[in-house]
């Protein structure tokens, strides 16, 4: 996909050798290999770089290639700040931000203390069973046809049926929030990603204004009803909490999912170990998020500071890219060859006190989506003849047509 750019301006006290092209552009697709190809050849250069069209809408960022960097930028919270990592909100001259993912410590915690609550693991446990029946369900619906297209029949799905159990949506948004999702994490042009936005805010404010008059047991009831140092959350705190919700629950699993399946229909030694060995899925899972890792993050610097020998100042982006942290080969040696009994100490739930809020749910999701799957469809593969596209920025499969016996 070919996009106009807009001319970048280098700031003077980035190095000019450090200006390189970095192939991770958000709205974009490929149909090369983002996680092996693509990310040696980054691993070869400096371990910080700037890249002009790293930031959503083609501005510029620094690149921060290693681990062992990265998880000082997750934890420096004075110099790397998580506010506005996210455009949606200024885009549409809104003021929220989303909540907690965009609230620095010390303020930070006191929102996680009631959101730990909802996704403990065992508040997860109480819905194994539902998690479990919503996949039986879409597999079955295929399992005699022979054929399957992932994406669209079940990993964007079954992950948005838990998520609106959870919040008391109707289920028959849910491709209307495909379409939003889409505007939100995978278009170029900055106005349709704004226009996405309002129709999801606007959507959620109208289910805010609806739990007031009717609360039920739904996640969005809960906020309205617990107070932070002696009071309610006000709108802007109750919109951004259910922003975040909305983009994590939607398609962050689905993203997993669709690369862990990739790889599974391409190794069938690998199902068949699994359906042999099915304790070993969540070692796997580890292994697969490593090595498939998809999601960057933003942190913009607050003031002037030299890190890992490059000068960054105030306003600066900066990308945490799990992408490079889960193939950087100073932290996992060979990290081309997928594991299952690697155990990575990875980041691509992210890493100090930003550790995604949502993991255990995510994780349940991809442990039963793969028992089931390789429990009930054996030796599945890609469709003979058809070449993976990826989505850029959150790194997607754009479809991926799976054919079993």
């Amino acid at each position: 996909m070919q996009i106009q750019f807009p001319e970048p301006t280098i700031p003077d006290h980035v190095p000019p050798a450090l200006v390189r092209a970095f192939p991770y552009v958000f709205g974009m697709t490929t149909r090369d290999d983002p996680f092996s190809d693509w990310a040696s050849a980054v691993h070869e250069g400096p371990d910080i770089f700037y890249a002009p069209h790293a930031y959503p809408g083609g501005t510029p960022a620094w690149i921060v290639r290693r681990v062992e960097d990265l998880r000082k930028i997750y934890f420096d919270t004075d110099t790397f700040s998580s506010k506005d990592f996210s455009p949606f909100s200024k885009l549409i001259g809104d003021t929220w931000t989303n909540l907690p993912v965009e609230i620095d410590p010390p303020e930070h915690a006191k929102y996680r203390a009631f959101i730990n609550p909802l996704f403990t693991p065992s508040a997860m446990t109480k819905l194994e069973g539902r998690i479990r029946n919503y996949a039986v369900e879409y597999i079955e619906a295929f399992r005699d046809k022979g054929a399957c297209e992932f994406m669209a029949d079940f990993a964007f799905e079954f992950p948005i049926k838990v998520f609106l159990e959870l919040m008391d949506f109707p289920l028959s948004n849910t491709k209307q929030f495909l379409e939003w999702e889409y505007g939100l994490l995978h278009e170029m042009d900055m106005w349709k990603i704004a226009d996405a936005t309002r129709n999801v805010v606007g959507f959620l404010r109208e289910q805010i204004e609806d739990r007031r008059k009717n609360p039920r047991g739904d996640i969005i009831s809960y906020a309205l009803s617990v107070e932070i140092e002696g009071r309610k959350l006000n709108d802007d705190e109750l919109v951004g909490f259910a922003f975040n919700l909305f983009i994590g629950g939607l398609d962050t699993v689905s993203t997993n999912m669709g690369n862990q399946f990739v790889h599974l229909a391409r190794n069938p030694q690998d199902q068949t170990y699994l359906k042999d060995n099915p304790k070993q899925i969540p070692h796997a899972i580890d292994e697969m998020m490593r090595a498939y890792a998809a999601v960057t993050t933003f942190r913009t610097c607050t003031r002037e500071t030299e890190f890992g020998g490059v000068t960054m100042m105030p306003g600066d982006k900066v990308a945490v890219s799990t992408t490079l942290a889960g193939r950087d080969p100073q932290e996992f040696p060979e990290p081309g060859i997928i594991r299952f009994d690697r155990n990575p100490r990875h980041v691509s739930f992210g890493f100090g006190p930003h550790m995604c809020v949502g993991m255990h749910l995510a994780r349940r999701e991809m442990r039963i989506a793969i028992e089931e799957f390789v429990g009930r469809i054996q030796n599945f593969s890609i469709k003979p003849g058809h070449e993976i596209e990826y989505h850029l920025g959150m790194i997607q499969p754009v479809s991926l047509p799976l054919v079993w016996s």
